[in-house]
C-alpha cells in the first residue's frame, strides 16, 4: 500500500513548487509515528532540506533514517536533495530569522 501511495502522490505533486512537494511527501515517506513529529521547513539554495524536530529523543530517531529519508523524500516528491538539515524544537538554530543583536547598532 506504501509503495501504491508514494508511486500515485509522486505524479500528482508536479504543478507544486519544490517546498510543497517536500512537505506533501513528508508524511509518506516517514511513516505516521516519525511524521508527527517532524516540520519541514524549507529547502535551501543547496537543496538541503531543513526539518524542525520536536526533541532530542526523535533526533536520534531521524539521524538513524537521514539517508533513507532523503532517497525516499526525492524519488517521491521529485525533487533532488543533496542531505537533510535537523533541527532541534526550541533551538537557537531552529529560529530561521534569528541573528545576534549588534551591540554597536
Amino acid at each position: 500500500m506504501r509503495d501504491l501511495l508514494r508511486g500515485s502522490l509522486a505524479g500528482s505533486l508536479r504543478d507544486l513548487s519544490p517546498d510543497d512537494r517536500l512537505a506533501a511527501a513528508w508524511p509518506v515517506a516517514c511513516g505516521s509515528a516519525l511524521a508527527g513529529r517532524g516540520e519541514v521547513l524549507h529547502l535551501d539554495a543547496e537543496d538541503v532540506l531543513h526539518i524542525r524536530v520536536t526533541g532530542a529523543e526523535w533526533m536520534r530517531q531521524f539521524l538513524d533514517v537521514r539517508s533513507q529519508l532523503a532517497r525516499d523524500l526525492a524519488r517521491i516528491s521529485g525533487v533532488a536533495l543533496s542531505g537533510i538539515h535537523f533541527e532541534e524544537k526550541g533551538s537557537a538554530r531552529a529560529m530561521p530569522n534569528w541573528a545576534p543583536r549588534n551591540p554597536k547598532a
